[in-house]
Formats: structure tokens, C-alpha cells, sequence
């Protein structure tokens, strides 16, 4: 499927950028749901299937020692988050692969088709909040002001998405042995992530688990999506570590690019 993009004109190349970027970003959304019957379900029932597996096993066959209650909306609030952030960055691998006659012949900034990706996730993300609403109301849970700190969590996640992809993107061209490692590496981190369990249940003693899990900067996101629903997981530690991070991961994202987008074009 092709995709009309602007030409130039008298308008500042800022907007130029943002009407590409929201072009292929409509595109992508489209292309992903237009063959699909069930369509925006499918965003949502990995994740909302993944959370039933695991509240069965801890709270039914292991009789769960953490967590908080729900467990259902602990974990939905984990998990929603998750599938945007490793929905977009197995998507970034193929970013150029996938289209790179599109890639070679448009004249707009390639960051546009990592970005891209990471919005038109964020949508789907965004869009599934109404889950996470229903079993917030359905479960009981209580919601507290630290709601407002979703958009910080969001913000925090959009930075750390795109540094990642723009990261994995141009070195899959060059390495596409690294494709099937960035899958190996996110399903480590799933488990290495406070995911089906929060950071109030991470160990201190022998050695201090809380402390270096704030280095991985889904902890910190994880913790103020959570706090949302039960204030205990706010860590602002974990937050500030995370933000830093993830503002680290860009620029190495960035450089990392810039660097290599010329090899990129000639290797696609």
C-alpha cells in the first residue's frame, strides 16, 4: 500500500514533519486493521489474555505472594504499556527492511518511519485504556490523584520507544541476526521488567534488587502507570532514574542514526 506524502511547499519544514509523521502514522493504522475483522480488538487481547494466564497461575494455582489487589488491574496496568513499548520497538526492526523502496525514493526525514511506529502503537496503547477502566470498576480498584501522572509515565515511554527503535532500525540492515536478539532481549526483560510483580515486592537483602532495577527505565514507568491504582508502587527514584535514561537512550538513538542513515540507503 502506497502513501501520499506531502510536497514541499512554503510551510516551515517543522510542519512538513508533522503532517508526514501523521500521514504515515494514519497509514500504518490502517494498513494493520483494514484486513483484520475483529480489528482493535486484536490490540487489545494479547495483553488482556496475558493477564488472564497469569492472574489464574498466581492467584489461583500459587496463591500469589505479590502484587497488589485486583491483581487484575495490577497487572493490566503493567501489561497495557508493555505491548506498546515491545509492539514498537520488534516493529522497528523492520522499519527499513519492510519498505525500503519507500525509504530510498521519499525525501523526508527518515526518523519519520521509526516514529511513526512508535505513534501508531501509542494509539493503539491509548486506545486501550477503556480495558484497563472496565476492570478498574469491575475489580473495585480505588483511583487515586497520582492518575494524573499518567501522562509523566506516557511522556517518559514515548522518549525511551523512539531512542530504542531508532537504535534497532538502522543496525537490523546491517546485522539481521539482531532482529531475532531483540526478540530474545524482550522477552528477558519481560520477566527482568516489575511486570507480574511490582517494585514494593523487589528485595533489599543479600543483595539490593530494588536499587538496579531502577538502571532498567520500565521500572520507573511501570511504577507511576501503577500508582495510578495504588499509590505504594510510586517510586520516585525509579522515575527520575527512568526519565534519564530513556533521555540517555535517545541520544545515543539520535547519533547512532545520524550516523548511519547514509549506509543505511545504500545497503537497502
Amino acid at each position: 500500500m502506497t502513501v501520499a506524502l506531502p510536497e514541499r511547499s512554503v510551510r516551515s519544514p517543522l510542519a512538513r514533519y508533522w503532517q508526514s509523521l501523521w500521514l504515515l502514522t494514519k497509514r500504518d493504522l490502517r494498513v494493520r486493521y483494514s484486513t483484520s475483522f475483529l480489528g482493535y480488538f486484536w490490540s487489545i487481547l494479547d495483553p488482556l489474555v496475558m493477564a488472564g494466564i497469569y492472574w489464574f497461575v498466581f492467584t489461583v494455582i500459587f496463591q500469589r505472594a505479590v502484587g497488589a489487589e485486583p491483581y487484575i488491574v495490577f497487572l493490566l496496568a503493567a501489561l497495557l504499556p508493555w505491548t506498546w513499548f515491545t509492539g514498537a520497538v520488534s516493529d522497528s526492526t523492520r522499519a527499513f527492511v519492510r519498505e525500503a523502496k519507500l525509504v530510498r525514493s521519499t525525501k523526508i526525514p527518515r526518523t519519520i518511519w521509526v516514529v511513526s511506529l512508535v505513534l501508531s502503537k501509542g494509539i493503539e496503547f491509548l486506545a486501550s485504556l477503556p480495558v484497563l477502566v472496565f476492570f478498574v470498576i469491575v475489580g473495585g480498584a480505588e483511583v487515586n490523584p497520582n492518575v494524573a501522572f499518567f501522562i509523566l509515565a506516557i511522556a517518559i515511554q514515548l522518549v525511551l520507544t523512539i531512542g530504542v527503535g531508532l537504535i534497532v532500525a538502522p543496525l537490523v540492515v546491517f546485522f539481521r541476526d539482531l532482529e531475532r536478539a531483540v526478540k530474545l532481549g524482550l522477552r528477558f526483560l519481560f520477566y527482568a521488567s516489575p511486570i507480574i510483580y511490582g517494585v514494593t515486592d523487589l528485595p533489599r537483602v543479600p543483595i539490593d534488587l530494588h536499587f538496579w532495577a531502577a538502571f532498567n527505565p520500565l521500572s520507573g514507568i511501570f511504577s507511576v502507570y501503577r500508582s495510578a491504582f495504588f499509590a505504594a508502587e510510586l517510586d520516585w527514584f525509579m522515575v527520575a532514574v527512568s526519565a534519564g535514561m530513556s533521555i540517555v537512550i535517545l541520544c545515543i538513538g539520535m547519533f547512532v542514526f545520524k550516523r548511519t542513515i547514509r549506509s543505511v540507503l545504500k545497503e537497502i
